[in-house]
């Protein structure tokens, strides 16, 4: 299983004071939790952190995280950021198990220019990410449609998608993911929400195309 590797420290202080002091040192505090384990404050360092966040994994990273000598495998289950500057300001991290299912949201992807559009249709994604379980070592990076196929009026449910072996989608297997509308129907029951919901689906459609080509 891929991990990635976060040192950290047992940390004796607790509170906004002590918090404060740690940041200005150029460290993160946080707090270490889950089954078996009784919460326990942390400080690690923020770059090792945020750069692991900021790859293709995102919040789905598995850290080996490394605590008084002993390895555990966790993941980050909750981050606080400064609201203006996005300084990481605190981290929750939460024990997993390689041979547990945990739920994870996971990026949902469509690629390709659905035949619909081609006649005029608007392709509308009406979901962003996928709610699956798993467990840490088959989360996968994202979960993709080919939307080619899709003529007007014709859509993608959650039944359709191909999830990998020993996932599951937690969502109604008849839930729609994808679908064509026509132009006019698009356009009448297009109001404030519906209006940017088809506009984005339309511009996914056609970064999958220069993505495919």
């Amino acid at each position: 299983m891929e991990t990635t590797t976060l040192q950290a420290e047992v940390r004796a202080s607790r509170g906004k004071g002590p918090a404060r002091r740690l940041r200005a040192q150029g460290r993160l505090p946080g707090v270490f939790y889950g089954p078996g384990v009784e919460p326990t404050p942390l400080t690690l360092h923020p770059k090792e952190l945020e750069k692991a966040l900021r790859g293709e994994r995102g919040r789905n990273v598995v850290f080996k995280l490394s605590v008084g000598g002993e390895d555990q495998l966790a993941m980050v289950k909750d981050v606080i950021t400064d609201p203006v500057t996005q300084e990481l300001l605190h981290v929750d991290l939460y024990r997993v198990f390689e041979d547990r299912e945990l739920e994870v949201n996971v990026p949902f992807h469509t690629h390709g220019r659905a035949a619909g559009v081609v006649q005029g249709g608007i392709l509308n994604v009406t979901r962003r990410t996928l709610p699956l379980r798993t467990t840490p070592a088959r989360i996968p990076v994202s979960i993709d449609a080919d939307v080619t196929p899709l003529g007007l009026k014709e859509s993608i449910a959650v039944e359709d998608v191909e999830l990998p072996e020993g996932v599951v989608c937690t969502l109604s297997p008849k839930l729609t993911l994808v679908i064509v509308l026509e132009p006019r129907k698009a356009l009448a029951g297009a109001g404030e929400e519906g209006a940017p919901a088809a506009e984005a689906g339309a511009g996914e459609g056609e970064a999958g195309k220069k993505a495919a080509g």
